[in-house]
């Protein structure tokens, strides 16, 4: 089984992108973020003519996130609040969380808030925000044993995940609270499916648009696959599929693919 991360920085925007990749990656489930467009404006028809089934959480202009799975997924839940019934209604606003599940796998779909700069009103949303995915995760890992949850998370867990040229210190998507945060995530029971096959650094899954980033390799490993024990013993690999990222009018992220043993 493969699943796939990819944050399209608009749907609508990369649309024949997207098409074309999935037509030539044949994943079981690809996990989109940014999809910036309302559910029913969604472009399902392209994807469907594939053979996917989508399930959607979209918001106009921001946010919004998409499965769009080979295989009907069940018990699809979008928001914190489908799993947090307590909670403030407030957090499902933002369009960022849609999970399912798709032969006894969770996959839990996010986009993390980016933050915006270190102090500012927008990064103390992140770290509330983070504190209320953990409770979140905390709850689903009392019935689920095999759980990925990926990506956009907005933060490079360690310096080798950011280009060399760039400071990590106080730095939005490096700071250590964020780090923290994340960590403390982890600490549930998650591990990195990238790290388990590669541990050098110089591999990223985002390019800044500006100053040739992507021609010069400065970018950030912010796009993640994090698993449980028992998905994590059952994956066989994770790779980065830069070529979309080559591509004219692309987005500035990449797909992130992990396969598992069936």
């Amino acid at each position: 089984m493969k699943i796939a991360t990819w944050n399209v920085n608009s749907i609508r925007t990369r649309l024949e992108q997207v098409i074309d990749w999935l037509s030539q990656n044949a994943v079981d489930v690809l996990c989109l973020q940014e999809t910036k467009v309302v559910d029913t404006d969604f472009p399902r028809s392209p994807f469907e003519k594939l053979g996917y089934h989508v399930y959607l959480s979209g918001q106009k202009a921001y946010n919004g996130v998409a499965l769009i799975s080979r295989q009907p997924l069940v018990d699809v839940t979008t928001g914190f609040t489908a799993i947090l019934p307590n909670l403030d209604p407030e957090w499902n606003e933002q369009k960022r969380v849609i999970t399912g599940v798709i032969d006894n796998i969770r996959i839990v779909n996010l986009y993390v808030p980016n933050g915006a700069a270190v102090g500012s009103e927008k990064y103390e949303f992140k770290l509330r925000w983070l504190t209320v995915l953990q409770e979140y995760l905390r709850s689903l890992l009392l019935s689920q044993t095999a759980i990925c949850v990926c990506g956009d998370f907005n933060i490079a867990l360690e310096d080798k995940d950011i280009h060399e040229k760039v400071n990590p210190e106080n730095h939005i998507m490096a700071s250590k609270p964020e780090r923290q945060a994340l960590r403390d995530i982890l600490e549930l029971g998650f591990a990195d499916a990238f790290r388990k096959f590669t541990t050098e650094g110089g591999y990223y899954s985002w390019w800044d648009y500006r100053a040739a980033a992507f021609r010069r390799n400065l970018g950030w490993r912010i796009d993640h696959h994090y698993l449980t024990p028992v998905l994590y013993e059952r994956a066989k690999s994770c790779i980065i599929d830069v070529t979309p990222r080559k591509l004219t009018q692309p987005s500035d992220h990449t797909p992130v693919i992990v396969e598992f043993e069936i």
